[in-house]
């Protein structure tokens, strides 16, 4: 009875757990529908402020976190860095040019991995059937799964990121040919390339309802992604490139806009003002990836135990 009261008590009203139901709304419950949006940003914001009080016990032992885990992902930069001990170029690209890229990538992953990179681990939630008790309550799925753990030592990861970015920026401040547009691109395209490393996380995380447990596949277009955008276009087939443009479009992330901004022409000939259309493309993914998050949410029947 009290689970009961709390499914009703809500503006959205949430299928019991094993039920095989999905939720109904009335005409008079679009508001409220409205409103669910606002209480889930509330309740994400609880959470992470619970885990971040939490983390915030053992300062030491928080800040040491954060520095291994930058530590750890600027490896990846290190190898480039020793390569380029060997090569001048690579595939028309100077060191600080990929630098450019690298940073971009990696800051923008970094940003999506902190805000919901705990998405990945439904598949457990729902082997183990707590995802039942998430449906019990008065906040949306999505944001207490994004905000569950909440790790703030992935800081770690953007800083790196922004801090091999910004030493980019200035080896290549003198050789570019700086404008208003570009210089805002360079923020814009980080958020925007979050943006839509997020939308991949949650297509992913509904992946896994129908998968049962898929983390692994989601990390291949996140994580995976992520290392493909730290090396310029010029070294990969066209094929794959139609394919991160026009199919699962990571190359807004960070390919189309770096190319603008180092004044380099796109391999497949696209123009100039596409590396705008960022933020664009992160609203347009995201669309249909809490469609099937949903879609994902409702076909949810639960372990039976």
């Amino acid at each position: 009875m009290a689970e009961t009261a709390l499914v009703e008590r809500g503006p959205e009203r949430e299928p019991e757990p094993g039920s095989g139901r999905a939720p109904r709304f009335s005409p008079r419950e679009e508001p409220r529908r409205r409103g669910r949006a606002v209480e889930g940003v509330r309740g994400y914001g609880l959470i992470v402020r619970m885990w971040i009080r939490s983390t915030m016990t053992y300062r030491t032992s928080f800040l040491l976190s954060v520095f291994g885990n930058g530590a750890i992902t600027l490896l990846d930069f290190v190898a480039i860095y020793i390569m380029f001990s060997h090569v001048d170029v690579l595939g028309g690209f100077t060191l600080p040019e990929i630098a450019l890229l690298y940073g971009t990538a990696s800051a923008s992953l970094g940003l999506a991995d902190l805000l919901i990179g705990n998405t990945d681990r439904i598949g457990v939630r729902i082997r183990d059937g707590s995802l039942d008790t998430m449906l019990v309550r008065p906040v949306p799925v999505l944001a207490q799964v994004a905000a569950d753990r909440f790790a703030l030592r992935r800081l770690g990861r953007v800083a790196q990121g922004l801090g091999v970015l910004g030493w980019a920026l200035w080896e290549l401040s003198a050789g570019l040919d700086w404008t208003v547009g570009k210089v805002v691109l360079v923020p814009v395209m980080i958020v925007s390339g979050a943006g839509i490393f997020g939308a991949v996380m949650v297509a992913g995380a509904a992946f896994q309802f129908l998968a049962g447990d898929a983390a692994e596949v989601q990390n291949s277009f996140t994580y995976g992604g992520n290392t493909m955008l730290q090396y310029p276009p010029t070294v990969f087939a066209k094929d794959l490139l139609r394919a991160v443009t026009f199919i699962v479009p990571l190359a807004f992330v960070n390919w189309l806009p770096a190319l603008y901004v180092l004044g380099r022409p796109d391999p497949l000939g696209l123009p100039g003002w596409v590396a705008y259309l960022s933020p664009l493309v992160a609203f347009v993914v995201f669309l249909p990836a809490s469609l099937a998050w949903r879609a994902g949410v409702r076909s949810y029947r639960s372990t039976g135990s």
